[in-house]
């Protein structure tokens, strides 16, 4: 038997196919689907582009399939998926969950511990050793998504502006920023980012141009990693209250593209994290998030598929 664990994210999306030893026969990547963000028929079109790459020359099918997306945390959007699979004519046991999951499950497997998912999005989401979730963030980029890739090049643009107008200081970011986008002034970034309809990815990209100013002395792009790196701790630290851990052994595993391309936060949080709870301990996740969905798609084929049920936030 077989299985597919599949990680959408915002920025990309990963399929996996496995055996029953989990060892990973054949991959494909695709662009990244929201389901609140793109919509249904965007994510059916990746999903289906991704599992048929995947599973081209294989002669193979799935008996069953983890999907773990980003955005889809309720019921109603876990029937949307049920009805997305079945309309692509998968007849396997199908399992939907948050990607924040999986990128947990492939960082600790089933035991305690939380995530910090920092890519196009955030969320800080966690279990306990009584299987109970908690999470903070994941609100989307328009709502929260706070440290984020997509929140700190939002901010990037506005120091950008910001200097323009003379109500900001001289940042480094904004020959950066103009390059980027082939402009010669940060007016000419109007058309850019509205008219041309710039996607949530393209803006975290711009993450990387603040480490490198960082790097440089600049005070700019330097307030805004601190900011990103306490939005971030702020996020697990409710979370290990939430859940009751502030006692309790566990790994924070950081996951997420922008924990490659902007190094700092990553060696920023593995200083402040164990201020939130002192036994915990670092993981950087290097594993692909999809073979946590590998993992959960051979527990449910087991029939030991645990999906943690969220803890009441009693605050």
């Amino acid at each position: 038997m077989h299985v597919l664990g599949i990680d959408v994210g915002g920025t990309k999306t990963v399929c996996l196919l496995a055996n029953e030893q989990g060892e990973v026969l054949a991959h494909a990547r695709e662009q990244g689907a929201n389901l609140q963000g793109a919509g249904e028929l965007s994510l059916e079109n990746v999903l289906r582009s991704a599992i048929e790459k995947t599973l081209a020359g294989q002669n193979v099918l799935p008996s069953a399939i983890c999907l773990g997306i980003a955005g889809v945390d309720r019921p109603a959007d876990e029937a949307v998926v049920q009805d997305i699979m079945r309309r692509l004519g998968y007849e396997a046991t199908i399992l939907v969950v948050n990607d924040a999951l999986i990128a947990l499950q492939a960082g600790v497997d089933a035991d305690p511990g939380i995530v910090l998912v920092a890519g196009t999005g955030s969320i800080a989401y966690g279990r306990n050793a009584m299987g109970e979730a908690s999470r903070a963030g994941g609100w989307g980029y328009v709502l929260g998504d706070e440290g984020s890739g997509y929140w700190m090049g939002r901010l990037a643009l506005r120091a950008v502006v910001r200097q323009a107008d003379g109500r900001g200081r001289a940042t480094s970011l904004t020959p950066r920023i103009l390059s980027h986008f082939a402009v010669a002034r940060a007016s000419e970034l109007i058309h850019k980012i509205y008219h041309d309809d710039v996607p949530p990815n393209v803006i975290a990209s711009l993450a990387r141009y603040v480490q490198q100013s960082r790097d440089e002395g600049d005070v700019v792009a330097g307030s805004i990693l601190n900011r990103a790196a306490d939005e971030l701790t702020t996020a697990a630290a409710a979370v290990v209250t939430q859940l009751g851990m502030i006692d309790a052994e566990f790994a924070f595993v950081l996951a997420g593209g922008i924990f490659r391309a902007v190094p700092w936060l990553r060696d920023r949080l593995t200083l402040t994290l164990p201020a939130v709870a002192s036994r915990s301990r670092i993981i950087p996740l290097e594993a692909e998030p999809a073979l946590g969905a590998v993992r959960l798609a051979l527990a449910a084929l087991r029939g030991e598929a645990r999906v943690p049920v969220y803890r009441p936030n009693l605050t």
